[in-house]
């Protein structure tokens, strides 16, 4: 089983991404290699994405697959977006940006609070000529009025999710992965993947 580094500190991530690739590779942390974590200077999360790849593929001479994943409020003009991790602020945690995000909220009708996830994955391969693989997923919904629910991180106590009456930090771990960006584009990249093996 190839062995693919995975490029991000976030444990979050880290849990859902070994949880629905563990089978189709050997994935492994960044924090094995003692890597830090490049600036995030590009404009997208594709971009984002990539630039993470690139940056622990050559480090470690290995595949790395990075994701760069956002909340975009369509109020907000679509903030926070890439800046999601760190919207409050460069040493923001999840509470300081939930609040932030109700704050600029605050007396905005339920009709007005439409959002979206938006999740980036880029599997770089460290030989020169082999193409990135890049897989997107969108999860729609919109911001509640107050965070609701313990599973989950980031923004999922604020998230409701398009047809379902719950937070995504309420539902189970196993069926979120399932619906969510994320797991839509872990969906594809698994395909890719086991396609890529037969």
């Amino acid at each position: 089983m190839q062995k693919i580094v995975l490029a991000s500190g976030n444990k979050g991530k880290l849990k859902e991404l070994q949880q629905r690739l563990g089978h189709v590779a050997d994935f492994v942390p960044q924090s094995e290699f003692d890597i830090d974590t490049p600036e995030e200077t590009g404009q997208s999360f594709v971009e984002n994405a990539l630039l993470k790849a690139r940056y622990v593929s050559a480090k470690t001479g290995l595949p790395a697959l990075a994701d760069d994943s956002g909340l975009s409020v369509n109020y907000l003009d679509g903030a926070p977006g890439i800046y999601s991790a760190r919207y409050a602020g460069p040493n923001a945690e999840d509470g300081d940006n939930n609040f932030k995000l109700l704050a600029e909220l605050d007396q905005i009708s339920e009709d007005s609070r439409g959002a979206a996830f938006h999740c980036a994955l880029a599997l770089l391969y460290p030989e020169p000529e082999s193409s990135p693989i890049i897989c997107e997923g969108i999860w729609r919904g919109k911001i509640l009025t107050e965070p609701r629910g313990d599973n989950g991180f980031g923004y999922d106590p604020l998230f409701q999710p398009e047809g379902l009456d719950c937070s995504s930090a309420e539902l189970e771990p196993e069926h979120k992965n399932e619906i969510s960006h994320r797991g839509l584009a872990m969906a594809m990249l698994v395909s890719r993947l086991e396609g890529i093996k037969e």
